[in-house]
């Protein structure tokens, strides 16, 4: 019995290694410029990041540790990961190339955000400020556009309007800057963590998944960075609904 609770406590942290695991190929793949490749393994770290606090709570084995691996794992896979994709777009869109070494922030901002969410009590339910998952999303949205555009036609004209834009330094540095400051602000943000499946509580979250799968189903990885300016305006309607909520109540 003793071994068989040992060995449930390792499964979160196994997944949560495979995520960092992920981080560091995306990184080498960058480092190699296969955009999409690199894109794509942090797409498959956010899938076990969402799984491995999942499965702790239904393991009933979360502890601090796991805490934080699974922070360490995350300033690797949606830090210093999207700060490569990010490097990569600027170095192309600029002509002084010294200026692209800025997109680090992200790195930089991403630590933060995580080592202020370890210590703040308020984010059970919610999240206070960008999640650092929904900032590199953003730009693996950007990186698979670009594949997309070149070899998919289905919703293609929305990935050439990101490949577009990507190739513009302003919108890449507003990307960097915004997203960034977003990292640390405190903007309450939903969370996508479930305690229970009833509609009541999740309405939120389940109009957000609902729109998000209809986004995808029209415009393929194209959709990922119009999920996310969805995503803040269903957190804003909804924070603006609770604060008069606890006006009327108080």
């Amino acid at each position: 019995m003793h071994e068989h609770k040992t060995m449930k406590r390792h499964i979160p942290n196994a997944i949560t290694s495979l995520n960092l695991f992920c981080g560091c190929i995306s990184i080498h793949q960058m480092s190699q410029g296969n955009i999409a490749m690199a894109a794509g393994f942090i797409l498959l770290a956010a899938f076990l990041d969402f799984f491995d606090g999942m499965a702790a709570r239904m393991l009933g084995v979360s502890s601090e540790i796991g805490k934080q691996l699974d922070s360490l794992a995350d300033v690797v896979s949606f830090g210093v990961a999207p700060s490569f994709i990010a490097f990569y777009l600027l170095y192309g869109s600029l002509e002084n190339r010294f200026l692209a070494y800025l997109a680090f922030i992200i790195a930089i901002y991403s630590a933060l955000r995580l080592a202020k969410f370890n210590i703040d009590d308020r984010q059970s339910d919610s999240f206070i400020g960008l999640p650092t998952p929904a900032n590199a999303l953003f730009w693996v949205g950007i990186a698979l556009s670009y594949w997309q555009s070149w070899n998919v036609e289905y919703g293609k004209w929305a990935a050439e309007l990101w490949v577009d834009l990507s190739g513009e330094s302003f919108f890449l540095f507003a990307g960097v800057f915004v997203l960034s400051y977003a990292l640390v602000s405190e903007l309450p943000l939903l969370s996508l963590k479930f305690k229970q499946f009833g509609w009541k509580g999740n309405e939120y979250r389940y109009i957000l998944i609902l729109i998000s799968g209809i986004f995808i189903g029209l415009f393929l990885f194209a959709s990922i960075p119009f999920i996310l300016l969805l995503y803040l305006l269903i957190s804003i309607i909804q924070s603006s609904r609770n604060t008069k909520q606890d006006e009327i109540h108080s």
